[in-house]
């Protein structure tokens, strides 16, 4: 059942002291986190477990993960910034829903327990890493013509909808929907990966942003962890963006698809121990 949050101003107003090991756990995981973002999406299974480990509280920590990350976004937008020009006509199908999911979402979670949204985040991981997988024997299946995605109405709606459902998570939680998201734009027919990470990258970003607004009035952020966070991301997308471009598209599919079913293994491990 949920339940509303009892207020959590106080925790952001009164950081805590930290020592050097726990500032450098935090700079290495953003790092590593914006990383995985720009490639494939996942990052936030990185920060957030570091965030409770140097002691922030959970709803605090996902909070403060957020904002850190989506800062760290711009790193990631400015490395794909050749592809912003192609992918244009997508952006405008999926950015107002993309806004308005990631409000809903991060609406939600100020209105849920600490515990409740953890518990679907294993299940859901996995079950965006096997779309992703399998998205071209979907593709085959459905006869669709990957060349050109833009008449296939039907499809694009779809998509729509389902971004809709995917940034609603993205403002809950957003551990894995970068693979949600390619899962959806594979399906539509959309074959470039580098493309289609450049829109992931936008509309995720996007999400965060929504997100991060309503955690930052309702009081959810450690700023003083939030800040040495926001560092290790700036520098982690921009390599994650940059060098990924630098890989052949196969290698890049496999390192997404390794990504998930490790995201997915984890999180199902830390909930059934």
């Amino acid at each position: 059942m949920s339940v509303r949050l009892a207020p959590a101003r106080k925790f952001s107003k009164v950081p805590g002291l930290m020592s050097g090991l726990e500032i450098l756990a935090l700079v290495v995981s953003a790092t590593a986190a914006g990383a995985i973002n720009a490639i494939a999406g996942g990052g936030t299974l990185l920060t957030f477990p570091t965030l409770l480990l140097c002691g922030t509280p959970p709803i605090i920590a996902n909070a403060t993960s957020t904002l850190a990350l989506v800062i760290g976004t711009a790193g990631s937008i400015f490395g794909f910034r050749q592809y912003i020009a192609v992918i244009k006509t997508w952006l405008l199908r999926f950015v107002p829903v993309s806004l308005l999911g990631g409000w809903l979402g991060s609406w939600l979670l100020t209105h849920t327990s600490d515990q409740f949204f953890a518990r679907l985040v294993p299940f859901l991981i996995l079950f965006a890493t096997i779309l992703f997988l399998a998205q071209n024997a979907f593709r085959k299946f459905s006869r669709r013509d990957a060349a050109a995605p833009e008449t296939n109405l039907r499809g694009v709606w779809i998509a729509v909808a389902f971004q809709f459902g995917v940034a609603v998570y993205g403002g809950y939680f957003g551990a894995g929907i970068g693979i949600l998201m390619l899962a959806s734009l594979g399906f539509l027919g959309l074959s470039d990966i580098h493309e289609m990470n450049a829109l992931k990258n936008v509309l995720g970003s996007l999400i965060n942003v929504v997100a991060a607004v309503v955690f930052t009035w309702s009081g959810l952020i450690d700023w003083t962890k939030m800040g040495i966070m926001t560092v290790g991301a700036l520098a982690g997308y921009w390599l994650g963006a940059h060098y990924s471009q630098r890989l052949p598209q196969i290698a890049v599919r496999r390192l997404i698809t390794a990504i998930g079913f490790a995201m997915s293994a984890v999180t199902f491990w830390k909930q059934f121990h």
